[in-house]
């Protein structure tokens, strides 16, 4: 048997969706578990709003997220080129072939013609108005010289198309409700369904994996493959995200519901690439009661069994605790790579080898659910402080004062100045005092950090050393 052939087919007009990127990694996932092969190709006929900017975004984000490609932009293979407006004169051919055998034909019929007809209908059925067939019967006799015209495939007037969906099941389209639809435009661009259709048939995809707002264009697709003679691949249509108010997930609404759409934001803010893939392959997948998955995990699990059906919201508050998992399972030394680049963005500037990072790092790494929050996160242990007056107000009282200032003196003559013996010489001090670790950790905390949430005390003191901790302790009790 075959192995199969599946593509990802983005439309370069903005970045890429997180939805596509899910239907990109399910993709991918089959073409790695399956040893087959992942295309990637980019349908830009769209040319009122397909930019080069906007391919670039795409592959940028694609290449980010580790979902490399076998064939297409960058790499090359047998059946380029990989963008639809090179391959224009292909979809000529096979649109020519498909009107001399009678499959498809010219359509001269101008759109004022067409709009005529439907105001004709009553208001009320203008929306379902159907192209009556004005060219179909025609021949080659009939055509206008010099006039400009579309194809449109001679939809079958009766039956039905059926074809067995991987994740929906079995699915059956009366011809019926189907028109003479236009397959080429009067300046020579396919439309969606006849150009991805050649795509397919000469790229030898053997699998569409894609969302389920698709399963409209499948019939039509289906009966072009039949007419052009060739194999009708496998279909998986999935489910869609939506967003946490169950509304189609676009940018607009990602805005206003506080969730990042295109992939670069992701980039942006921290998250690692495996945490975006883990979150968005459980849209429409599962595999028993795993939360966490590993990339290898994801591609040795994977199967078109386990999709489901059921649309799914986006839950930020999910979304940003497996980002946090996966940044746990990253080692100190990687972590810390990773925070590095982002510490410029909060003001933070400091050298790649200084030797305060993988200490620092550390500090937070279980505490962060992003690259970037880890950054802000560490940024006390680096710059200048200004204490949060409401936290100053609340915990830096007199008598926090004076015990902040017999704490700089006691860590002033630490010897060993790590969390382990910084904690221990405090909780002495603190025994001999009778002080509950309460009643000043809170207030040390803020003179140390300057807010009220941080690392462990102990591990704070020492990572800032002696010399910064001391100073910090002693400005915050106005010694």
């Amino acid at each position: 048997m075959d192995k199969p052939r599946v593509r990802f087919a983005p439309s370069p007009t903005g970045y890429l969706h997180i939805g596509g990127a899910r239907t990109a990694l399910f993709n991918w996932l089959w073409a790695r578990k399956t040893g087959g092969t992942f295309v990637l190709r980019i349908e830009d006929t769209d040319q009122e709003r397909s930019t080069d900017a906007s391919t670039r975004v795409i592959l940028d984000s694609m290449r980010w997220l580790g979902l490399d490609w076998d064939e297409g932009p960058g790499v090359g293979g047998p059946h380029g080129p990989y963008f639809q407006m090179q391959r224009l004169d292909l979809y000529a051919a096979h649109a020519d072939r498909l009107v001399a055998e009678g499959k498809a034909y010219r359509c001269y019929a101008t759109r004022e013609e067409i709009d005529a007809l439907r105001m004709k209908l009553p208001e009320k059925k203008r929306d379902g108005f159907v192209y009556p067939h004005l060219w179909r019967d025609k021949t080659e006799a009939d055509w206008i010289p010099n006039a400009p015209y579309v194809i449109r495939f001679k939809t079958p007037l009766a039956g039905a198309t059926e074809f067995v969906d991987k994740v929906f099941g079995a699915i059956k389209t009366p011809h019926a409700s189907i028109e003479d639809f236009v397959i080429i435009r009067s300046d020579g661009v396919p439309l969606y369904n006849f150009g991805a259709v050649v795509d397919d048939v000469t790229m030898n995809i053997t699998l569409v994996a894609r969302g389920s707002d698709h399963i409209i264009n499948t019939p039509k697709q289906i009966l072009l493959y039949q007419a052009l003679g060739a194999a009708v691949p496998e279909f998986a249509h999935l489910p869609m995200m939506q967003s946490p108010a169950g509304r189609k997930l676009s940018k607009r609404v990602g805005d206003e519901q506080g969730v990042d759409v295109p992939v670069e934001k992701y980039q942006q803010n921290g998250w690692v690439p495996d945490g975006l893939l883990n979150y968005i392959a459980r849209f429409g997948w599962s595999a028993g009661d795993q939360e966490i998955f590993s990339r290898d995990e994801l591609v040795a699990k994977f199967d078109w069994a386990n999709c489901g059906t059921g649309d799914g919201r986006y839950d930020k508050k999910k979304a940003l605790w497996v980002s946090g998992e996966h940044l746990k399972r990253l080692t100190d030394e990687d972590f810390a790579a990773r925070v590095y680049p982002f510490l410029a963005r909060v003001g933070v500037t400091i050298g790649a080898d200084d030797p305060r990072l993988l200490p620092a790092a550390r500090t937070v790494k279980t505490r962060s659910a992003r690259l970037l929050d880890a950054a802000e996160a560490m940024a006390f242990y680096f710059n200048d402080i200004t204490l949060d007056p409401a936290a100053a107000e609340k915990f830096l009282t007199d008598d926090a004062k004076a015990n902040l200032r017999a704490m700089a003196e006691l860590l002033d003559g630490v010897a060993d100045f790590t969390d382990a013996g910084i904690g221990a010489a405090v909780e002495a001090w603190l025994a001999e005092r009778a002080l509950d670790i309460k009643i000043v950790a809170q207030p040390a905390r803020v003179a140390l950090t300057g807010r009220t949430a941080s690392p462990g005390l102990y591990e704070v003191i020492a990572v800032l050393g002696r010399e910064v901790a001391v100073r910090r302790l002693r400005a915050a009790a106005g010694a």
